[in-house]
């Protein structure tokens, strides 16, 4: 039988990213989530002169995705740093 990643534990995920302020920055980041069917609880963005900060919070997606996300992430042109913690839920503002 196949098994992919979805069958396996949920995890809460939260991913920092450093990147260079641009017009298209902020599809091209949450791009790697809709392509696996995965919809954010929470994105958060700031610009300070040339560069972007952002926070993309997940309550539960699968464990085995998280390095993958953030991978696929830190491809993205113009990211400076990108960085994962499992485990944490954020609560809501």
């Amino acid at each position: 039988m196949f098994s992919n990643d979805l069958d396996g534990p949920l995890t809460a995920a939260s991913f920092s990213v450093l990147a260079d302020a641009s017009a298209g920055l902020l599809p091209r980041l949450l791009e790697p989530f809709a392509k696996r069917d995965l919809v954010p609880d929470r994105v958060r963005s700031q610009r300070q002169g040339g560069v972007m900060t952002l926070d993309i919070t997940l309550h539960a997606m699968p464990a085995a995705m998280v390095q993958l996300v953030a991978g696929n992430l830190g491809q993205v042109i113009g990211v400076r740093r990108v960085e994962a913690m499992v485990g944490r839920r954020v609560a809501a503002a």
